[in-house]
Order: structure tokens, then sequence, then C-alpha cells
């Protein structure tokens, strides 16, 4: 596709400033908002939350619904471009925004991330070209489906094809008649089963695709999950094996470019125990925006993840992100705002600021509530074994979970 850059700071010729909007007013897309702002556009955020964290710090807030008419009226009038936050907005108001601006990833390829039925098939015509394969897997969508499951996919784990995020959606199976019984408690939505595989490790990469085919990114980021949701991630030098790591990048790259991607993508893989030393690949989902697992390249990198999402929607070029030093992210959920007894409480941050190479990123978020995601905490510094030792403390001052498998 043929695409004029939007240059910061520009004036278009009905008077309106350089303004790049986002669809979602959450953490990612506050941080979008910052990145966008620093460089000198102009920002709107479409929620339909009137306290979004995006929202609150954006030039514009349309307060409507992903799908209202006047509210993507509204906001195509006011952008010249438009990108998402999550991959839950309804790709169908992402193609009716594309009928008069760009739209950066584009509607057909959230549609894929929204669907893990149709997640499984790009991932198996694309990733494959890197040598990385899915989990073995069957579909479930009809009562036949079920009859027909292999009990080789046995133990497994069953997925909603829709709105399954965090751990959500997901129900692990032992046998066909826990299966039928997860299948009924999902109220018989399509789901897919996959085979539980013996897991070592998980990762995730982050790429970002410019209008042009360009294609740049950061490397693999090693991470640590708790019931479902991100706790840690490691970013330095030798945090899984090379080979690994290039065959990760190699397949997000094809992921990418199979489908014509536009923007930032991470997709993130698990690493299986298969008798090797460095264990073999599996890719399990891709989320169409910046990702958790990047949060570090706030901090840790010259260019964040943010700072590519702007580039590539924007058309500008797509420079090589370059880590200047070693990285963990720790997330802060709501419950670190709650103490063992489950009384609120305020978080010592005196402590965690006096920290060495703390970088707090709180989100904005009203109400702390369990397992919301409330900001993330960044420790960086000059080796890889400091680093680890601040990481260490600050999770014993907050309580967090996680650290002890970093080794």
């Amino acid at each position: 596709m043929s695409f004029s850059p939007i240059f910061p700071g520009s004036v278009d010729a009905s008077g309106r400033p350089a303004t790049l909007g986002v669809m979602g007013g959450g953490q990612l897309g506050r941080m979008f908002v910052h990145a966008a702002q620093r460089l000198g556009y102009f920002t709107a955020v479409l929620d339909p939350d009137a306290t979004s964290p995006a929202g609150r710090v954006s030039h514009h807030h349309i307060a409507t619904g992903y799908s209202d008419a006047q509210g993507l009226q509204q906001l195509a009038a006011l952008c010249h471009a438009v990108t998402t936050e999550f991959e839950n907005v309804p790709a169908a108001a992402l193609q009716a925004l594309a009928a008069s601006r760009p739209v950066a990833p584009g509607a057909a390829a959230v549609a894929i991330a929204q669907n893990r039925i149709e997640e499984k098939a790009h991932f198996t015509a694309s990733a494959g070209v890197a040598g990385v394969t899915c989990a073995p897997y069957a579909v479930i969508e009809t009562a036949e489906h079920l009859k027909a499951v292999d009990a080789e996919l046995l133990p497994g784990i069953l997925k909603t094809a829709r709105m399954g995020y965090d751990g959500k959606g997901q129900v692990r199976v032992a046998n066909l008649a826990e299966l039928a019984v997860a299948w009924a408690g999902l109220k018989g939505v399509p789901c897919v089963l996959e085979k539980l595989l013996p897991l070592k490790a998980e990762c995730s990469v982050i790429v970002a695709r410019g209008w042009d085919g360009a294609i740049t990114g950061f490397a693999p980021q090693f991470n640590l999950h708790v019931d479902g949701i991100l706790a840690v991630t490691a970013a330095y030098e030798g945090n899984m094996p090379p080979a690994l790591a290039q065959r990760a990048r190699g397949a997000t790259e094809s992921i990418a470019s199979h489908i014509g991607y536009v923007g930032v993508l991470c997709v993130e893989f698990f690493v299986i125990d298969d008798g090797s030393a460095d264990g073999a690949l599996v890719v399990n989902e891709m989320a169409p925006r910046p990702h958790n697992s990047g949060h570090y390249t706030l901090d840790a990198c010259d260019v964040s993840q943010f700072d590519l999402q702007v580039h590539a929607m924007a058309g500008l070029p797509l420079p090589q992100p370059r880590q200047h030093s070693p990285a963990i992210m720790l997330n802060l959920l709501g419950d670190v705002w709650f103490d063992a007894a489950g009384r609120p409480r305020t978080p010592d941050w005196q402590a965690v600021l006096a920290l060495p190479g703390a970088h707090l990123h709180l989100y904005g978020k009203l109400e702390a509530r369990p397992g919301r995601k409330m900001g993330h905490l960044t420790l960086t510094g000059a080796d890889i074994a400091g680093v680890k030792s601040v990481a260490r403390q600050a999770a014993k001052i907050l309580a967090l979970p996680g650290l002890d498998a970093l080794g």
C-alpha cells in the first residue's frame, strides 16, 4: 500500500495539526499517547470510560463505545491515522475507520488475533517457515467435534476461541469426560483444545513493520506468568539460547509479513522440553499491539515499543532499537495495594524508589483491584547480577511472586 508519511508538528490543508488516534484508553494507549506527544503529534483517544488512563492525558477524548458510528466519525475527522491498544476492539470498527483513514494494524490482522481458530491457521501457514510449530490442537465448535477429539490431545487446555486473555476462558482438562464438562461450562462456545506440553520456559518477541514492509524489533524477552498473568519479564543477553532466540525472531517476522502487517506485533512462544539441550519452540498467540512484556523498552532501550508504534503508523523510518541496559520488569497488580489480610494499604514506594535503577510506572487507574494491572516496575543496571539482586529486593518489598525462577 502506498502511504504518505504523517510528519510530527505538521498542519494539513484544512488547518488540522498532525493527529494520531488510538482505539482504547488503557495503559497501552496512555503510553502510546505519551510517545506520540513527545514527538509533537496531537492525539485522540476513543474509549467509553470517561476516566480512562489514556483519555485523561490526550488532546481529545471521545467517550463513546467502540462501535458507535458518531464516535468513529469524530475520531476519523480528528485524526490522520489510527491504531488500537488492545485486540478486542471490534474489527468492524477498524474497517469503518479504514474507509477514510490509514489504520495500523488493519482490521484483518486484528480479526485473526481475536479468534484462536483463525490464529492457529495463520501460525500453521506462516511460522513454519522458521521451523516453529503450534501445539497439537483440535477445533471444537459442535457436539460432533467434541465426540471426534483424539484422546492423544489429552491432558490439554481448552480455550475459548474469542475473548480469552490473561488466563481467562481457559480450562485444564485431563480426560474426555472432563473435556465435555469444561466445554459445557464454557456454554458450548467455539473453542480450541491444545495438547499440554512439557513446558521449560515462555518468551515473547516484539517487532514493528512499516507500510513499506520494513521490519525491526527487539531481542526475545523471557517471561514468567503467575495464574495466567505476566509477572516478570527478563530482558538481557543470554536470557535464552541464541539459536532459539533467532528462530523466535524469524518466526515473528514471518507471521507479520505473511499478512502484510503494519504496526507493532508481539508473538508469544513456549519453550518445550523435547529432550534436547535448548528445547523446542512452539508458537502460542499473538497480540496486534505493544505488549506488557515490552514495557522494559521504555527504560532499557533508546527506542521503546511505543516509539516504534508511532513511527510505524505514521510512516516514519523504523530505527533498530539498541538496548543499553539489562532489565527486569515486574508487573504491579492491584494485589500490591492490599496486605496479607486483604486490608487496603499504600505500597512502600519510599523503599522501592530508593533502589538503584528503579523505574516506576503507574497507569493512573483510580481503583486498585486484585488482578488488575495498575503499573509496572523496571529495574536496570550495569550488569545482570546487579539487576537480579535489586529485582529480588523490590519483589520482597512489594511481596511479588515469580523471582525465584530467574535463578
